[in-house]
Formats: structure tokens, C-alpha cells, sequence
């Protein structure tokens, strides 16, 4: 019998994409699954799952969404959910709860003839699509063209969690441990008792999100009527969204505690060998003694621990700008960026001589609460 020779895949350009109207989140469940397959081939990231899409969509969805699949709806070759973003403009999916633009592609595969085919394949008039926030750790960012155009965006950090804390924690600067000493200290002199939990049962996670929303509004989220709590869009997205990793056993809502009070917490999602930080926020009136930082240094002992005995989160992930905070704890970060791909070389030499600078694709998101520094 002769063997089969192995058939390489088509290029891109030969298939097609196919567009699904999303008016709810009930029209994104039919294709969960094929999206979720193609998700852990090309990234392996919980929030470009359908757990956390569909929440998303249920709760800012704008209901003009589409649903773009490359070949076989079954099984594509990339995806993405895509929405309308200004006269004769589509871009990424991009609330700022999501940390990267709806995009789904196989690492280093090169963007812009995908975006092309689907620019195409949008309603007309389409004269441009932008891909928001996207990772150039899968995605390398390419150099501009006739008709693409990179933005620089932020840059973002992460923890390899590789050999023992203790060899960390000593590479870490000399302010940081020294500072934590001395809170740690203040803190046992004045008979406060800390501890940190970490909560995981879908159970856990509407209280969770009460105690996280007081610690945010004692901040500036309180004064601008932006804090997670009961009714808000934000507390309708998070509850769901968690309760269904919770569901699945991938949540974690690490509480810090002084005595009986919450007083820092960390909303964290992982996937596979990742953990992302999605949230943090610590309680103000504390922020002399920086509780956030006393969390995170248990917090990635925890994490390094388990890792060194087998477990298999190995790298914690903060997707979000590089504060300088982040410094004290990585020295390892990478770019974010943003692209549009224009349906003419024209169109973006028009905008600059219209407006006098080039257009950008929409859809920023917003920083994440950041904590004290140490």
C-alpha cells in the first residue's frame, strides 16, 4: 500500500471568509466550540475564550457585532469578531475589560493578507480595518506598508515562574524586599494579622466582587461612579464571566487580609501553563503600608511553589501598561500594538491630508486599577 503524502494546508488567499451576525450573545453559542479549538491552537489565552467573549457581548455587545470565520466554520483557519468603528470603518471587537483585540490567527502567520480578505469581505463601504491590541509575542509587528499602518500601544509584562521563589525574590531589588520588610514590620507591631486567601467556587465569586467594588471605590473609581458593584454593566460581566471559570475550576480571587478586613485582591483567570491578572485593587486607607504589594509577594510565592512541585500554571501574565511597579517585579516585557489595514494606498494619504495625521484604530482600553507602590 502506498502511504499518503501529508497535504499542506491552502494559503490564506484561497479561502473565504464567512460573516455571522451577532444581535446577542445567544448567536455567538453556535460557534463556541469551533472558536474555542482554534483559540488554544494559535493562543491559549482565557480571555479570548467564549467563557469570557460571550459575557462580554451579552453585556457590551452593541448587537452590530459580526463574527468573522476564515474556511470551514467548523474549523477555521483564523477568526475574529469584528464591529463597525466610525463612517466606512470595522475593527476588533475591543471593550476594555478585554485585554486584546478579538483576533484569532496561527502565530507568525503574516496579518495583513488575512486582514485584507476579510476588509473585503466586510459591507460596503469598507474603506479600513483595524485590529486593536494585538500581542506581538504571537503577532511580531510588521513594517508599515502602502496600505498598513502600525500604532504603537503599551508595553506589557509577565512573571516565567522557573526554579524557586527564593532565587527570585533575591533577584529582585533591594528596595522592594527592604520596603516590604519594613511594612511587614509596622504591621506586627501594631498586632495587625495578615493572610492571604484564595477563593475559587462559583460560589465565592458574587461576594468576591462586592469586596472588590468597596476596595475600588475607595479610590478614584469611587469618585468617578466607575467601581464594580451590584447593577453596574461591569459587576453583570465579571460575575458571569467568573462564575463560568469558576465553573470550570480556573478562577482565582486572591484576597489579602489586615485582621477581619479585605484590604487588597487580585481577579485572576488561567488557561493551560498561563495565569492572567485581570483586576487589581487595594483598600486606600491603606495604602501607606502598600497592601497590594504584601499580597503579591505571598501570591507569587504560592505560584512559584506549585509550579516547582509539578503544577501547571508556568507564567503569570499582567496585560496591561507597564507601570513602574511592574519593574520591581519583571524586568521582562513586550509591545502591544495596534494596525489598520486601509482598502486603498490612497485612502490613508487622504486622511493625512485631510486631517494632517494618520488615523488610528479605535477601541483603546482603559488601564487596569493599579496598586501601591512599595
Amino acid at each position: 500500500m502506498t502511504p499518503t503524502t501529508p497535504t499542506s494546508p491552502p494559503p490564506a488567499s484561497a479561502l473565504r471568509w464567512s460573516l455571522i451576525a451577532l444581535p446577542d450573545a445567544a448567536a455567538f453559542a453556535p460557534h463556541a466550540a469551533a472558536w474555542d479549538a482554534l483559540q488554544a491552537r494559535v493562543a491559549g489565552l482565557p480571555f479570548l475564550e467564549s467563557a469570557f467573549l460571550a459575557p462580554l457581548l451579552g453585556v457590551f455587545g452593541t448587537g452590530r457585532e459580526r463574527l468573522a470565520l476564515l474556511g470551514d466554520p467548523k474549523a477555521p483557519r483564523a477568526a475574529a469578531i469584528v464591529t463597525p468603528a466610525g463612517t466606512a470603518q470595522w475593527a476588533t471587537f475591543q471593550p476594555s475589560q478585554l485585554p486584546l483585540g478579538a483576533w484569532l490567527s496561527p502565530a507568525g502567520e503574516a496579518l495583513e493578507p488575512l486582514a485584507d480578505g476579510l476588509l473585503r469581505a466586510l459591507p460596503l463601504p469598507a474603506l479600513a480595518l483595524g485590529l486593536t491590541q494585538i500581542d506581538s509575542l504571537f503577532h511580531p509587528r510588521p513594517a508599515d506598508g502602502t496600505r498598513w499602518r502600525g500604532q504603537d500601544y503599551i508595553d506589557t509584562a509577565w512573571v516565567d515562574l522557573t526554579g524557586d521563589f527564593e532565587t527570585y525574590w533575591e533577584a529582585r531589588g533591594k528596595n522592594l524586599r527592604t520596603n516590604l520588610k519594613k511594612q511587614q514590620k509596622k504591621l506586627d507591631t501594631a498586632g495587625t494579622v495578615t493572610r492571604l486567601e484564595c477563593l475559587t467556587r462559583p460560589e465565592d465569586v458574587a461576594p468576591a466582587l462586592t469586596q472588590y467594588g468597596r476596595l475600588e471605590a475607595s479610590g478614584w473609581k469611587g469618585s468617578e461612579g466607575t467601581a464594580i458593584a451590584p447593577g453596574h454593566p461591569q459587576y453583570e460581566f465579571y460575575r458571569a464571566m467568573l462564575e463560568g471559570f469558576a465553573r470550570a475550576g480556573r478562577v482565582r480571587l486572591y484576597q489579602y487580609w489586615f485582621d477581619d478586613a479585605v484590604v487588597a485582591m487580585d481577579l485572576c483567570i488561567e488557561s493551560g501553563g498561563k495565569i492572567v491578572i485581570l483586576k487589581t485593587a487595594y483598600d486606600e486607607a491603606h495604602k501607606a503600608v502598600s497592601p497590594s504589594t504584601l499580597m503579591r509577594q505571598l501570591q507569587f510565592q504560592q505560584l512559584f511553589d506549585a509550579a516547582a512541585a509539578g503544577g501547571p500554571i508556568r507564567r503569570i501574565e499582567f496585560y496591561g501598561k507597564v507601570m513602574e511597579w511592574h519593574t520591581r517585579w519583571t524586568a521582562d516585557a513586550r509591545p502591544v500594538y495596534h494596525a489598520t489595514l486601509y482598502r486603498w494606498g490612497w485612502v490613508p494619504a487622504l486622511k493625512r491630508l485631510l486631517r494632517g495625521d494618520d488615523a488610528t484604530p479605535s477601541g483603546d482600553a482603559a488601564p487596569k486599577t493599579e496598586e501601591a507602590p512599595a
